[in-house]
């Protein structure tokens, strides 16, 4: 196991990740819980930045939906986020945006109407505010780093009963450790050959 002395040094800036699904009370917020438990438990809270935001900002102010918090409690995971939309400095700020469905991610068509979510935002705001011209890069599905689990993303759970709460942190679980492992080996990699 690699002691903190092999990580890079924490003057340089935390890795910031943002999360995102709909309404940021269930996913995203577990999302958000699962990535600071694994990184705390690695001592890494020092390299990172994590927040989650909701693609609408229908619940904007509220906590996560009791039903996840309490899935996640189980597990020893506290999810203390707090819902909010995202915003443009979102892509200023983050290193990268992990969407939980293709929905989130993009903009999506369907019946004559579109709705607007990570990717359509940007092309609105990219044209009003100062963004990197290459912030889209930034956005990425969730399940694009899992190892054990097939989804391509992370199932919704709002609707369903309480193995559907499980199977979303079992998700991002994966997903979490498959990313900063892949971390660690790139910053290895990076900073000490």
């Amino acid at each position: 196991m690699a002691s903190n002395s092999t990580l890079p040094s924490t003057e340089t800036r935390p890795f910031s990740v943002l999360f995102v699904c709909l309404g940021n009370i269930c996913r995203s917020p577990a999302a958000e819980g699962v990535f600071r438990d694994i990184v705390n438990k690695r001592a890494l809270e020092s390299h990172f930045n994590i927040d989650s935001a909701g693609t609408i900002g229908y619940h904007e102010g509220n906590p996560a939906d009791s039903r996840m918090r309490a899935a996640a409690k189980r597990r020893g995971i506290e999810i203390t986020s707090i819902s909010r939309p995202i915003r443009a400095s979102d892509f200023r700020d983050f290193d990268l945006i992990l969407a939980m469905d293709k929905q989130n991610r993009g903009v999506v068509c369907m019946f004559g109407w579109c709705v607007e979510d990570i990717l359509g935002a940007f092309e609105r705001w990219r044209f009003k505010e100062a963004l990197p011209a290459d912030a889209h890069k930034k956005v990425k599905l969730m399940c694009s780093y899992c190892k054990k689990h097939e989804e391509t993303e992370v199932p919704d759970p709002y609707y369903g009963g309480p193995q559907g709460f499980e199977k979303t942190l079992d998700c991002n679980s994966d997903a979490g450790f498959g990313f900063t492992g892949g971390w660690l080996r790139v910053t290895a990699r990076v900073y000490y050959l």
